[in-house]
């Protein structure tokens, strides 16, 4: 007799990974407390939440694919696509329904491109990164390679998630901290994120124990693809334009955030708010550079080191835990 996976238990609390990452932050944040006198101004904290939310929409999306143990490299892909076909659809049916429909559009493109992998069973690194080449190609066939812009009557309704909106706040902030509030709830206090977990950890045993492990990486590929979508509205809002070159690269911003938060890139452990602090410590990061004025050069090597460092922190983490657990 086999036990839903679903319906076990999971441990609650800090680990050494809670503790390294937010002692990570608050010890770049006190550095540069001292070092300048503007980081902890309003307008500063302002602008680095503002900075966060591309970033932060694909990181968090990107959290309950990893931790189901699939990669997407497709979203800023769908990011582009969902942006274009956002700012079209604004011209025809007004701006609340062309977010809603682009949102649409990006749940579409992410099935899609769970389906494709579910079904072909390739990589799926390897598998959404061929995607992401069909979908940039997409973007350009459907703009003819040219920049979109929204005519100048709905401008300043489509701006809203570049602008502020509550206590100086951008639009696009607000809905960086829900979407990170639902998914971080979604993933930790639901059926459906346990089971994530679950195929994440070990798929076999979670297919044994009952879980339509294809319907989750499906329904997280999904989820990626609105994050993505909504990620691009942004930036088009910010821009009042969309063009097949948006979001170039962003997914492995997005999925460094992920790792430097703490996620394993082995799956079946991590968590959303982890991944919202990652997203802030390479935000800080970056302000840090510009607010000492030091070469933005070294800035990779930073992020690099910080990459690295997670990475080899989970891999000893996973071995000393098999170690305990034989």
């Amino acid at each position: 007799m086999t036990t839903d996976i679903a319906t076990r238990p999971r441990r609650r609390g800090f680990d050494f990974k809670d503790f390294g990452i937010l002692g990570g932050l608050l010890a770049i944040i006190v550095y540069l407390s001292l070092s300048t006198t503007t980081f902890l101004s309003g307008q500063n904290i302002v602008n680095l939440l503002d900075q966060a939310v591309v970033i932060g929409l694909l990181a968090v999306g990107a959290t309950l694919c990893i931790v189901s143990g699939v990669f997407d490299l497709s979203s800023s892909a769908t990011l582009a696509v969902s942006a274009i076909a956002g700012v079209f659809l604004t011209t025809q049916f007004g701006v609340p329904m062309g977010f809603v429909l682009a949102l649409g559009v990006g749940a579409i493109l992410g099935t899609i491109t769970g389906t494709m992998i579910v079904l072909t069973r390739v990589n799926s690194f390897i598998g959404s990164l061929a995607i992401s080449i069909i979908y940039r190609g997409l973007a350009i066939v459907l703009t003819g390679g040219a920049i979109l812009s929204v005519p100048s009557d709905q401008l300043e309704a489509f701006r809203f998630w570049a602008l502020p909106a509550i206590g100086g706040l951008s639009g696009g902030t607000i809905l960086f901290a829900i979407a990170a509030v639902v998914l971080g709830f979604v993933l930790w206090g639901t059926t459906f994120g346990r089971r994530v977990y679950a195929v994440g950890g070990n798929e076999e045993a979670a297919r044994l124990s009952g879980v339509r492990t294809p319907l989750i990486h499906i329904s997280v590929f999904a989820i990626n693809g609105i994050c993505a979508a909504a990620a691009g509205m942004v930036l088009a809002s910010r821009a009042g334009s969309a063009q097949p070159s948006m979001g170039t690269g962003m997914e492995l911003t997005a999925i460094a955030a992920v790792v430097i938060g703490g996620t394993s890139i082995l799956g079946g452990a991590g968590a959303v708010w982890r991944t919202v602090v990652g997203v802030i410590i390479l935000t800080v990061i970056g302000n840090g550079f510009n607010l000492l004025r030091w070469d933005t050069t070294y800035q990779q090597v930073v992020t690099g080191v910080l990459i690295l460092v997670a990475v080899a922190a989970d891999a000893w983490l996973s071995r000393r835990s098999r170690r305990s657990r034989g």
